[in-house]
């Protein structure tokens, strides 16, 4: 069993994926990596992207799917390591030993860990637009609209089997339901690490237009009611916050 699975779900990536995949096999602990690649069926020229790449990927497929949220349930089904995460296809990790040093961090009552997420420009240089800064978990937070930045977050293979999968009613926000059903599951045990972790780039589709940000506050406020975790109070916290990470 390798120590940690990472999945990319990639659709029409063409632009960025080799970015990603030179993140993941520049990792000074490859070796202790399973690296999936679930692709959608890409019309582009993802599918040889992925090909011309496949020594440094231990599985992969590309067939039609349901949305990203489909797709990330694919690989959640296929991941045998014992810590699972993801790594979008417009993502990078931070630099080549953040897979180290979380698997010098985790301890054995440990059963998820996160970090500290940068939000970068899209094309190079990739200066830091905003700081994602996280912080030690405790209940109260998740009523104040919390949530750790999920690319950062790992979480062992026993405790998803019990969790379940992402839920695939919401096309946007499914990332934000599970992050409070992890951190409202009464096996939850949970470790900040204060490093950053990820380099997402800016323009993902949940904040590309107007028309996305209204529909994902509106599967927000879904995803607090039916966690029951709060409502108009912790929706407005929650996006309020975001105005201090550019100011990291």
């Amino acid at each position: 069993m390798k120590k940690i699975t990472i999945i990319t779900v990639t659709y029409n990536c063409e632009k960025t994926l080799c970015d990603t995949i030179q993140s993941v096999n520049k990792q000074t602990k490859r070796n202790e990596i399973e690296y999936l690649i679930i692709d959608g069926q890409s019309n582009d020229k993802t599918k040889e992207i992925i090909e011309a790449n496949n020594d440094g990927i231990d599985k992969w497929i590309s067939e039609p799917d349901n949305g990203i949220y489909d797709a990330m349930n694919k690989g959640l089904r296929m991941a045998s390591g014992e810590w699972v995460g993801f790594l979008h296809a417009d993502d990078m990790f931070y630099n080549e030993t953040v897979i180290e040093n979380i698997i010098h961090s985790i301890k054995d009552n440990k059963n998820v860990c996160y970090g500290n997420l940068n939000y970068i420009q899209e094309n190079p240089p990739h200066h830091i637009i905003r700081y994602w800064k996280s912080q030690p978990f405790s209940p109260k937070l998740l009523k104040r609209g919390w949530m750790p930045a999920h690319p950062t977050v790992y979480i062992k293979n026993e405790l998803i089997q019990k969790l379940g999968f992402f839920n695939t009613h919401f096309k946007i926000s499914a990332d934000y339901d599970y992050m409070l059903r992890l951190f409202s599951h009464p096996d939850t045990n949970s470790l900040f690490i204060d490093q950053t972790i990820i380099n997402m780039r800016l323009g993902g589709v949940s904040n590309n237009s107007l028309k996305n940000i209204i529909r994902k506050s509106k599967e927000d406020y879904r995803a607090l009611r039916n966690n029951k975790i709060g409502g108009l109070y912790a929706l407005f916290i929650k996006n309020f916050s975001k105005v201090f990470q550019f100011f990291g």
